[in-house]
């Protein structure tokens, strides 16, 4: 099954309608690009959650070291790890309470992609969710 995104207008009405992204892989490095887009979609009113088991802290926010340590619903969970880490990813997000799991830019696996299909949920992989943002305004 080859990865299919949803169309850019749908992007658009799934980021219009979140409000909660878990980040993981989110760095506390403002180098790094996990940071920097992160930054810039608390700066745009999303409700950021860092989910880095290095890190205790990251753009104000208290670091939760996996997904399972969230509490309450997650619209987004936006991956910034290499692709091989996505399949138990995927299940972990399936253990949550979350609609859509996004993997950034040049970050695909088909394995997690067709887990996480099968049982109806939103995919996107290979996009910044930044840029994605900034052209569906």
């Amino acid at each position: 099954m080859p990865i299919e995104n949803p169309s850019r207008e749908e992007i658009g009405k799934l980021l219009k309608k979140a409000k909660r992204i878990a980040v993981v892989g989110l760095s506390d490095n403002p180098e790094r690009t996990s940071y920097m887009v992160s930054k810039a979609m608390q700066d745009a009113g999303y409700e950021i959650i860092p989910v880095n088991p290095a890190i205790t802290e990251v753009l104000g926010v208290k670091a939760v070291a996996n997904l399972k340590d969230i509490e309450g619903h997650v619209d987004i969970v936006n991956i910034f790890r290499r692709s091989e880490f996505l399949p138990d990813l995927a299940k972990q997000f399936d253990e949550m309470d979350a609609d859509i799991f996004w993997a950034q830019l040049g970050v695909m696996n088909e394995e997690a992609y067709e887990f996480l299909k099968e049982k109806g949920y939103t995919v996107i992989m290979d996009r910044c969710i930044k840029v994605e943002h900034a052209l569906t305004k």
